[in-house]
């Protein structure tokens, strides 16, 4: 990712981010920096860049015409979001980085003295957002801030690339205490259940940990969180149709956008897809709604959306110009046993990350993804391989939905166990990560639907359907 920062101060955000986890992201190229003094495209001798405000009042303003240049000079004609750092702005949150996250190229706008001429943020900003509710002598600190938080989520950026997604604000919960070495200090005991080595005790300890912090701390979230577990135990009347959408919510990834007895209508924030289900057809009348208002900016407008009933399926297919793509069924692992494939694959075998190295064959094989989402899911580290000595045998992946899939098996291999092999080792690293696996089968692949049974997945009764935007095609 590109992070271009104009100001007048570009010494400062060099320094300031030149260090520790950013600084070596930057020094490895997996991010990119650049501060961009506004200065230098003033027309001035004296290469001034603010002037008295029209109407009077206290303070200097920063001129139009050198902001202009200066962010003309880095978009070189190119659409790129914009983001004027304000106290007026849209308050910073973790999900607005994970927004901003899956640009690949952003540019920061530092304000100093009473700001910056209207008429220059009505052509160029895109995002008007503010780190708190207090007033700072210019936007470098907070664009500091926003990059850090903004850096940590691309990948490659921290080593343990889940320590991203087990922190502070995922799931409306803030983080769980941690401890390391000594295990007694200043006659304090690190928490028995944690030296116990029972990977299940240790995440429900730390469940519960959040909870009561988050309680305690941040009510405004602890509600959030509620409203959550409300909305579980609604779609777990029927737990093998909405597992996506189930999964989505504990893994702190859902915007809940509507929720009340007649439907359910989330987006994952880490796709930008849409899930809904309805009871009736006034709850599908609800939703799309909802969805409407969700959509009046035709640019928000997702590749996709999921729908869990024919006749909602059919209502937003009308109202909103999407095609059918695919009717599925949800195939789920409903128990909590990894499944044996330890010694098949020690003996023969070799599970490994998938490298970009491999993206021109992966993408070859693989009929339902573009070169550009399989690449992103590689870099994700989403996306793994099995290996005999060198050769590529096939591969399998998790969606950013969460599902599993893009199982394929390289036609040398084929007939050998090989998908079977690949399923299992995915199922064991969600149940790791404390996930309930799951994956969409398309109702006329009865290949995969026979591996789902063979291999103990519980396939759900109803359908969902994926829908698909016309214009993405």
């Amino acid at each position: 990712m590109k992070f271009h920062v104009l100001t007048l101060f570009p010494e400062m955000i060099m320094q300031g981010l030149g260090t520790s986890i950013i600084g070596r992201a930057a020094s490895a190229g997996t991010i990119s920096l650049d501060a961009v003094n506004i200065r230098d495209y003033s027309m001035d001798k004296h290469k001034k860049v603010d002037d008295y405000t029209y109407g009077g009042g206290a303070g200097m303003l920063m001129q139009a015409q050198p902001v202009f240049d200066a962010w003309k000079a880095v978009c070189k004609g190119q659409k790129v979001r914009c983001v004027y750092l304000t106290p007026q702005g849209t308050p910073f949150t973790q999900q607005i980085a994970q927004d901003l996250a899956k640009e690949e190229e952003l540019i920061f706008l530092c304000g100093h003295y009473e700001g910056i001429d209207e008429r220059v943020l009505e052509e160029i900003v895109t995002d008007y957002v503010s780190i708190g509710d207090y007033v700072l002598t210019g936007g470098e600190l907070p664009a500091m801030v926003m990059i850090d938080a903004i850096s940590r989520l691309v990948p490659g950026v921290l080593n343990n690339e889940s320590s991203a997604e087990t922190e502070s604000f995922q799931g409306n919960l803030l983080e769980y205490p941690q401890y390391s070495r000594p295990e007694v200090w200043h006659d304090k005991q690190v928490p028995e259940v944690l030296l116990s080595g029972d990977h299940n005790k240790i995440r429900q300890w730390r469940l519960e940990q959040s909870v009561e912090r988050t309680k305690q701390r941040r009510p405004d979230l602890f509600q959030r969180y509620e409203r959550n577990l409300k909305c579980i135990e609604q779609l777990k009347k029927d737990k093998l149709s909405h597992i996506e959408m189930i999964e989505v919510i504990r893994r702190g990834k859902a915007r809940l956008i509507y929720f009340k007895k007649d439907g359910v209508l989330l987006q994952d924030i880490e796709s930008g897809y849409f899930m809904a289900t309805a009871t009736n057809e006034q709850g599908a009348e609800q939703i799309v709604n909802s969805l409407k208002e969700e959509m009046s900016d035709a640019a928000k407008a997702p590749s996709y959306i999921v729908a869990h009933q024919d006749f909602l399926k059919e209502l937003i297919a009308f109202e909103f110009d999407y095609d059918v793509l695919m009717e599925c069924k949800q195939a789920v692992y409903t128990r909590k046993e990894v499944l044996p494939i330890k010694k098949v694959v020690a003996d023969k075998y070799q599970f490994r990350n998938l490298t970009l190295e491999e993206l021109p064959i992966v993408s070859e094989i693989y009929s339902y993804g573009d070169e550009e989402s399989m690449k992103e899911r590689i870099q994700k580290k989403a996306l793994f391989g099995l290996y005999q000595e060198d050769s590529l045998c096939g591969f399998i992946g998790i969606h950013p939905d969460g599902s599993l899939g893009m199982l394929e098996v390289m036609p040398e291999y084929r007939r050998n166990g090989i998908g079977s092999l690949l399923e299992c080792y995915l199922i064991n690293y969600a149940l790791k990560q404390g996930w309930t696996p799951f994956g969409q089968v398309d109702v006329t692949n009865l290949a995969s639907w026979k591996l789902q049974e063979k291999l103990g997945l519980c396939l759900s009764k109803n359908s969902l359907w994926w829908l698909e935007k016309k214009s993405s095609k």
